[in-house]
């Protein structure tokens, strides 16, 4: 008689969880949005006008390269569910304008929210995640920018894993940003999720205000600032804090872009413009592409600013950078001039989250004013220096073999 051997095999069930495409986001990224000049006023002529604009106004040559389209673009989802960009705004489709950009030497970005509509009144991604992320990796997108309007009874960090999951799924590496506006506290789980995340709700094109919408509020450039205070421990390669894409070049004063556009670099916040690239003068031109200024900015070693001092609205800000160099912004926040005299000698500088120290007492530094590219001297000598209402002396300490 022949006896059968049953095999009873057990599995256990897991949860695979994929990650987020690491290594995109390595410097704080560089480009362009739609929403702080053109709200939903969007089509494919100013975002290929734009990407020609990025080239030859030399911001790409300067590090720029995503052309972000937000709220606004979208149509009506199929039959299937499939998302479709607005017919008539969008004749030509998202694949070939994403091509076109792509032929520029740029990065193509888009724009969705987490709940059913966005803060513009168009389709959301809730319950679609997986479908508008394969759309987006088959028209080209190389950044998402993921808002977090009409998001009743959702989880933050749950909805921004699903879409999380949604892209790597995908299969193509798109840079996501978390635009969640800090309720939630993003930079305490955002790190494994995203490659940076909003910090604060919407920035407003005044350098210290506050504009009162009725239902919320948006803030001035010094307001948004302050909300800094405590987060740069969470910033790093790969994963930034955002405080908002830029208003240089939108209504404020030369000095007011040149503090903003500083304070920005200071803080390694991602380097999103938000003005009309067709139409710059020369100076918001200049602002946006210093070259030495962005080059705090993209520092490798991804060290935020800290605010050492403040006293009389002349606020004293630190970065330390590679090669021991130090990036220091001197930010007069006054309605007024404000005159000083700097004791490099009386300076003792340590930075316990990056282990970093200046000695200024042991190793003697030049002092490069990196907006007018002149030598102040060295730090064996005190810095006398007058900066107008709403501007910065920003300068970079080289030490001296």
């Amino acid at each position: 008689m022949k006896t059968k051997a049953f095999i009873i095999i057990l599995f256990t069930s897991t949860t695979i969880f994929s990650q987020k495409f690491e290594g995109l986001a390595k410097t704080p990224p560089m480009g362009w949005n739609s929403w702080n000049k053109f709200a939903c006023q969007v089509d494919e002529k100013l975002i290929r006008e734009t990407a020609d604009a990025m080239v030859s106004s030399g911001m790409k040559d300067a590090g720029y390269q995503y052309i972000n389209i937000d709220d606004c673009w979208q149509g009506k989802r199929d039959s299937l569910g499939f998302i479709h960009p607005d017919p008539e705004r969008f004749p030509s489709g998202m694949k070939n304008l994403a091509d076109y950009i792509h032929s520029k030497g740029l990065k193509f970005g888009i724009y969705s929210d987490a709940g059913w509509k966005t803060c513009g009144g168009r389709a959301g991604s809730r319950g679609y995640e997986f479908q508008d992320a394969m759309t987006y990796a088959r028209w080209g997108v190389d950044y998402l920018k993921y808002d977090w309007c009409n998001t009743e009874g959702l989880n933050a960090e749950g909805a921004y894993l699903t879409m999380r999951e949604a892209l790597y799924s995908a299969g193509r590496p798109i840079v996501f940003s978390i635009c969640e506006w800090g309720g939630n506290k993003p930079w305490d789980w955002g790190k494994s999720i995203g490659h940076l995340w909003r910090t604060t709700g919407d920035i407003s094109n005044c350098f210290d205000c506050i504009v009162d919408h009725g239902s919320w509020k948006s803030w001035g450039v010094m307001q948004i600032l302050d909300m800094q205070e405590g987060l740069r421990v969470h910033a790093g390669p790969d994963h930034w804090n955002d405080p908002d894409m830029m208003e240089v070049g939108n209504g404020m004063t030369n000095n007011e872009d040149r503090a903003h556009f500083s304070m920005w670099c200071m803080l390694s916040a991602p380097l999103i413009a938000g003005n009309d690239l067709r139409n710059m003068s020369e100076s918001v031109t200049n602002i946006l592409t210093n070259k030495k200024v962005i080059a705090v900015n993209q520092d490798k070693l991804g060290i935020q600013a800290f605010k050492h001092s403040a006293e009389d609205s002349l606020e004293v800000w630190y970065k330390p950078l590679s090669d021991n160099e130090w990036a220091v912004c001197f930010l007069n926040r006054s309605t007024t001039p404000k005159s000083f005299e700097y004791i490099w000698k009386q300076k003792q500088i340590e930075d316990n989250f990056s282990s970093r120290e200046l000695n200024v007492k042991d190793i003697e530094y030049n002092i490069l004013d990196l907006w007018i590219n002149n030598n102040l001297g060295t730090t064996n000598n005190n810095l006398s220096y007058e900066i107008p209402a709403h501007d910065v002396l920003m300068v970079r300490l080289i030490p001296i073999p």
